[in-house]
C-alpha cells in the first residue's frame, strides 16, 4: 500500500507536468520529458530509501555527542537516472525525549521527525538536533525526533569545491565602496577563474546541485525516515526550497515552518533578490549605527549615526594603509560588520572591537575578523555550494554592463553591502553549467496543509517583502511578524510571542489568523570592555560554532542559524 500511495502521488505530479507542458508546447519537448523523468526518478529513489531506511549509529569525530546519532541516505545525482550514480547525504538525529519539561512525570507521545535546514545555500544542520537541550526547544524535542542533515554538496555529502581551500582566504584585502575600473576588472578576472575551478573540479556533475534537486532529496529523506508526511522547518534559503518542495509534493507535507522567507517570485530568483537584499541592508546598517550612537557613553564612537559612520570610515582608511595584525583589512572589517546586520546579539562585541581599535588596541578586532585557516575547508565548500545552487537555479545577466549599471546606481544610496554582494555572486555571469528556469512556487487553498511563515519586519538578509509574497503564494499559509526587529531567523530565539506560535503549531497544529504580529524582542545591552572571540558569524561563509563548554546555550542557538547567506 505504501508503494502504491507513493507512485499514485508521483503519477499525479506527472499528469500535472504533462498537462502544463501541453498548454504551451508539445508534451514531448525535451523539457517536458525531462520533468516527467525526474518525477518518476524521485518516486523510485524514495521507495528505495523507504526500503533501506537509515542505519543510525556513531557520528564522525567532528560531530561529538553522546546523544547524537548519524547515518546516510543515498540519492541519485541525476533524478532522470534514479539507478545511475548515487551520492550519500549525511543525516543526524536525536530521538524524541518524551519528557514534558513542565512535568517530568508526564510522558509525551512522539509526533514524528522534524527535519531542519538552516539555509545557505551551503549550510549544514548536522548539529541542529542538539538544540533540544535549550529551554525554548525542550517541549518540541519531547514530541519530535530532531533531524539534521548536510544537503548535497555540503560537508561529507558529495562535497563541492571550486578552488584549493589553502587559497580561499585572501587577507588582508581591500573592499572599496565605489570601486575603480581597474578594481572591477580584477574582480571580473577572479570570478571567471573561480567558475573555471568549479567546472574543472566537478565536471558535468556541477549542474545537478540546485534547488529542485534539494527538494527532491528532501522527499527521499522523508521516505528514508519512514515518514508518510514531512514535518519540515527551513530558515532563509531553506524557506525557498521548502516552498519548492511544497509545490512539488503538497500531499507529502504534514506541517511546515518557513522562518525568514526568501521571496519565491521566479522573477526574483536570484539576481533581483540580491539587489533587494543590498538595498535593505543599508537600513539595517543604520539600525546598528543608531544603536551604537545611543550608547556613545560606552563606546565613544559618536552620538549620531553619521558620527558612528565616520568612526567606521576612519577605521577602514587606517586598515587600508596598515592592516591590523597583518590580517585584517577593509574587506575583513566589512565581513565582521556585515554579520551584525544578520544578528543584533553581535552588536555589542562589534562596537567594542571598533572602539578598542580606534583607541589603539587592535587585538579585539584581529581576534574577531581574522580569517581562520582551520575553517578554510568548510568555508570554501560552503561558498562552492552557494555559488553552484544560485547560478544553476535561474538565468543571470551575462553582460557585465548590466551588473555595473544596476549596482553603481544602487551603491549611491546603499553603499554598505552592494559591491560585496556583487563580488559574491559575479561567477554566475560566467557560469559554465546549464541554467534552470525557476519553479513557479504556488499552491491553491486546500492543496497544502496550513503552513507557518515567520519573519522579522526589518530583516535584511531576507527582506520582509519576501515573507508577504510567500504568504500570498502558499494557499492557507499564516504569517507571524516580529515588528520593528531585524534578526535573521527568529524561531526559538528570544521572542516568547514568536516561540508560542511556533510551539502551538508544531505541537498542536494550531495557527493564528492569516496574519499575526509580535512585539520586538529587547535590544541588546552594551557590553563594555569585553574581549570578543572569533566566531562563525564574523565570516559569512564559516561554519556555525560547535556546541560545548560554557557557551553551550548560545552555541546551540547558533546551530540554528547556518551560514550568513546572500540569497
Amino acid at each position: 500500500m505504501r508503494a502504491a500511495a507513493l507512485y499514485s502521488a508521483a503519477g499525479s505530479l506527472l499528469l500535472t507536468t504533462l498537462t502544463a507542458a501541453s498548454a504551451g508546447s508539445a508534451p514531448d519537448t525535451p523539457a517536458a520529458l525531462r520533468a516527467a523523468a525526474e518525477v518518476r526518478g524521485t518516486a523510485v529513489a524514495a521507495e528505495r530509501a523507504r526500503a533501506a531506511g537509515i542505519d543510525f549509529g556513531t557520528c564522525p569525530d567532528d560531530q561529538p555527542s553522546d546523544i547524537l546519532e548519524c547515518g546516510t541516505v543515498s540519492v541519485p545525482l541525476d533524478y532522470t537516472r534514479p539507478r545511475g550514480k548515487q551520492i550519500e547525504l549525511t543525516v543526524s538525529r536525536v530521538r524524541a525525549t518524551h519528557t514534558d519539561p513542565r512535568n517530568s512525570k508526564r510522558r509525551v507521545p512522539r509526533q514524528g521527525a522534524l527535519v531542519y535546514n538552516p539555509g545557505g545555500p551551503g549550510a549544514s544542520s548536522m548539529e541542529f538536533p542538539l538544540v533540544g537541550r535549550v529551554a525554548e526547544w525542550k517541549r518540541i524535542a519531547a514530541s519530535y525526533d530532531l533531524v539534521g542533515y548536510a544537503p548535497r554538496g555540503v560537508g561529507r555529502s558529495a562535497p563541492l569545491s571550486c578552488k584549493d581551500p589553502k587559497n580561499f582566504f585572501k587577507a588582508p584585502s581591500q573592499a572599496p565602496t565605489h570601486p575603480s575600473e581597474a578594481y572591477k576588472k580584477k574582480r571580473i578576472a577572479e570570478a571567471k577563474a573561480y567558475t573555471r575551478g568549479c567546472a574543472e573540479r566537478s565536471g558535468k556533475a556541477l549542474q545537478y546541485y540546485n534547488s529542485l534537486n534539494n527538494a527532491r532529496d528532501l522527499d527521499v529523506l522523508r521516505a528514508a525516515l519512514h515518514e508518510e508526511k514531512l514535518t519540515f522547518m527551513g530558515a532563509s534559503y531553506g524557506t525557498y526550497f521548502g516552498a519548492v518542495y511544497a509545490t512539488l509534493f503538497p500531499s507529502h507535507v504534514r506541517r511546515m515552518v518557513l522562518d525568514s522567507a526568501v521571496n519565491p517570485d521566479p522573477a526574483q530568483i536570484w539576481y533581483r533578490n540580491n539587489l533587494e537584499q543590498s538595498a535593505v541592508f543599508e537600513s539595517r546598517w543604520t539600525d546598528f549605527r543608531e544603536w551604537v550612537a545611543r550608547h556613545h557613553d560606552v563606546y565613544g564612537l559618536g552620538d549620531t549615526a553619521a558620527k558612528v559612520q565616520h568612526s567606521y570610515d576612519t577605521a577602514r582608511s587606517r586598515l587600508a594603509r596598515k592592516p591590523a595584525g597583518g590580517k585584517v583589512g577593509p574587506e575583513q572589517l566589512q565581513g565582521a560588520f556585515l554579520a551584525a546586520g544578520y544578528y543584533d546579539d553581535l552588536w555589542p562585541n562589534r562596537a567594542e572591537a571598533l572602539s578598542a581599535y580606534l583607541k589603539g588596541d587592535a587585538e579585539p578586532l584581529v581576534r574577531l575578523a581574522s580569517p581562520s585557516p582551520e575553517t578554510a575547508t568548510d568555508a570554501e565548500n560552503s561558498s562552492a555550494v552557494y555559488t553552484a545552487v544560485e547560478c544553476n537555479d535561474a538565468p543571470w545577466p551575462t553582460d557585465w554592463k548590466v551588473w555595473d549599471r544596476d549596482n553603481t546606481r544602487l551603491a549611491r544610496v546603499a553603499p554598505f553591502e552592494t559591491w560585496d554582494n556583487v563580488w559574491m555572486n559575479l561567477p554566475c555571469a560566467y557560469w559554465p553549467a546549464p541554467r534552470q528556469q525557476p519553479l513557479d512556487v504556488r499552491t491553491a487553498p486546500g492543496e497544502l496543509p496550513p503552513t507557518l511563515i515567520l519573519a522579522a519586519e526589518r530583516d535584511a538578509a531576507t527582506p520582509y517583502d519576501g515573507a508577504l509574497e510567500m504568504n500570498r503564494r502558499l494557499g492557507g499559509s499564516v504569517l507571524v511578524t516580529e515588528r520593528d526587529a531585524g534578526t535573521h531567523g527568529i524561531a526559538g530565539g528570544p521572542n516568547q510571542c514568536v516561540n508560542a506560535h511556533l510551539e502551538a503549531y508544531l505541537l498542536e497544529g494550531r495557527l493564528p489568523v492569516r496574519r499575526a504580529t509580535c512585539s520586538p524582542h529587547p535590544e541588546p545591552k552594551p557590553e563594555p570592555k569585553t574581549k570578543p572571540t572569533t566566531d562563525a558569524k564574523a565570516d559569512p561563509n564559516a561554519d556555525t560554532k560547535a556546541p560545548g563548554g560554557a557557551d553551550d546555550r548560545q552555541a546551540l542557538r547558533d546551530s540554528m542559524k547556518g551560514k550568513a547567506e546572500r540569497g
